[in-house]
């Protein structure tokens, strides 16, 4: 526990010499794997941590994987242990840069967002959605986007692949402050 809190916050204090940064310790990322007509495959974390570089659209997010929560207990177990190894891996990461990121909006925009997202200690490149919404001295957001399980080695046992959706439905929220 103590490595990850020093990876947290070597993960927001690399970002300590931005001009003009956004953070949070309480952004949100929900997942969702279920198939039609079968049991719910979907959890929340609520500890997510981001930080924003508001100068060169440069992000950042941490969530550390025994942070979601089921509403099956069983469910998580099965999620920390078999799937997610989180003793072994025990957080998800993605570092990027919005793409055309405007500082100086006052309005909602969406824009990509281009980098490195690590789950499961593999590392690929993605370019996804983002919707920025300015709030004062505050920054709203979102993200949606899906994963492959196999594409970052997490194994799916015959037993159960039928009942797990291939394409893992991944959202997000957030509220940035400025520090």
């Amino acid at each position: 526990m103590k490595k990850i809190i020093i990876a947290c916050t070597a993960l927001l204090m690399g970002y300590g010499a931005m001009a003009q940064k956004a953070i949070t310790r309480t952004g949100e990322v929900k997942f969702e794997a279920s198939m039609p007509a079968l049991e719910e495959i979907a959890a929340t974390n609520s500890t997510v941590s981001a930080v924003l570089d508001k100068n060169t659209g440069e992000i950042a997010f941490l969530v550390l994987v025994k942070g979601f929560k089921f509403k099956v207990p069983l469910m998580e177990e099965h999620f920390n242990e078999n799937y997610m190894e989180s003793d072994k891996y025990p957080k998800a990461s993605f570092k990027g840069k919005i793409i055309g990121y405007d500082k100086n909006a006052t309005t909602e925009k969406t824009y990509d967002v281009e980098g490195d997202l690590t789950i499961h200690n593999v590392t690929k490149k993605v370019k996804q959605k983002i919707t920025i919404k300015p709030a004062g001295k505050d920054t709203n957001g979102t993200f949606s986007f899906s994963v492959k399980p196999q594409d970052y080695n997490i194994a799916i046992p015959a037993l159960v692949k039928n009942k797990i959706a291939e394409n893992v439905k991944i959202n997000g929220k957030f509220t940035l402050t400025e520090k």
